[in-house]
């Protein structure tokens, strides 16, 4: 009996001396990696992580927030579309279905407790699929928006945030990749996009809006003795501009200008795109198009302003970057509209694709 209690004390003597040493061990790993400390902190005895910004992401949100939203989804097999950094129909329903297999609210919001699930469910991710296609000189669109807005965030490109890839785009490019240690080509791929995305966290994109003067036009537009305009996209009968004016003075009126134009220039766009009827007044009648038709403001009198923005449009200025579709997001309630890719932000309305 003397003998077995010898080994009891023994073994918990190396017991405790064990424990000793694992508590050391830990306190020495934090001492000297203070990247791990910064990975948690806590609020009300909670961790919260910190992976990603403070900001609660939903339908609508925007940025480098959501490209790694999506990229964790997808990391996991929730998330099956374009990494692109907007939060559609598709990531919500990604977001609800990682939330109801993981124990969580589900209402497809990405705040504190489903930010900490994810990133606990996901700690081998790297953003190394840093989305969407390789960018070079000629490019358009949203990713483009989103490289600029990112380049300008840092100091690398000073020209205007609108979503074409052109020279001034392409030395940003060369000397972000010059000073970060990457190829130095002027293209946008993989390596480029994870660098920038890492280097570019706190960025929100709050400036991809269209400049706020319009652009010298190449052509002025010209108006014939019958009221017609003439310009880069056409020759318009008066009527066709009346009824033109009209809607964006039904649709837009008390938006800023450029929103205005846009919003002629979507109309404009439709005329040559295979989906919509191919005259001024089958695309503004469409059944459901337009929401001034529907509630009968497409009648009132249209002001100056609507009609010079009909008249810009008309000289080829395009705010929208080409879209066919815009809505309000306050009032959107249509998942469909949502998931058309979207272009830009202005004023009140969002236009896509």
């Amino acid at each position: 009996m003397h003998r077995w209690l010898n080994r009891v004390r023994r073994l918990s003597r190396r017991s405790r001396l064990v424990a000793v040493l694992g508590v050391l061990f830990f306190l020495v790993v934090l001492a000297f990696a203070p990247e791990v400390q910064t990975l948690w902190v806590h609020d009300q005895g909670r961790p919260t992580v910190q992976a990603f910004g403070k900001t609660t992401l939903r339908v609508g949100s925007r940025g480098g927030d959501v490209y790694e939203l999506q990229g964790r989804l997808k990391f996991l097999g929730y998330y099956t579309g374009p990494i692109d950094g907007v939060f559609g129909w598709r990531t919500y329903w990604a977001v609800r279905n990682f939330q109801y297999r993981f124990g969580l609210r589900v209402d497809g919001v990405v705040g504190p407790a489903t930010k900490n699930k994810l990133y606990a469910a996901t700690k081998r991710w790297r953003p190394t699929a840093a989305a969407g296609p390789t960018l070079r000189v000629g490019a358009r669109g949203g990713n483009v928006y989103d490289l600029q807005g990112r380049l300008k965030f840092l100091g690398y490109y000073t020209g205007p945030i609108d979503g074409v890839f052109g020279w001034r785009t392409y030395w940003a490019v060369r000397n972000f990749q010059y000073r970060f240690g990457l190829r130095v080509d002027g293209v946008v791929g993989p390596a480029t996009k994870s660098k920038l995305y890492a280097a570019t966290k706190r960025y929100r994109p709050t400036a991809t809006a269209a400049p706020r003067t319009a652009p010298t036009p190449r052509r002025t537009a010209a108006q014939s003795p019958t009221g017609a305009v003439s310009g880069a996209r056409g020759r318009f009968s008066a009527q066709e501009v009346r009824l033109m004016a009209n809607a964006v003075h039904g649709e837009a009126r008390g938006e800023p200008y450029e929103g205005q134009v846009a919003v002629a220039a979507v109309i404009l766009n439709r005329l040559h795109h295979p989906s919509f009827p191919n005259t001024i007044a089958g695309i503004i009648f469409q059944p459901g198009a337009f929401t001034a038709v529907s509630d009968g403001q497409i009648w009132l009198t249209p002001d100056a302003t609507s009609r010079r923005a009909v008249i810009d449009a008309i000289n080829g200025w395009d705010p929208s970057g080409g879209a066919v579709y815009y809505f309000n997001p306050a009032t959107a309630t249509s998942a469909w509209i949502w998931s058309r890719p979207q272009i830009k932000r202005i004023g009140n309305h969002i236009f896509a694709r």
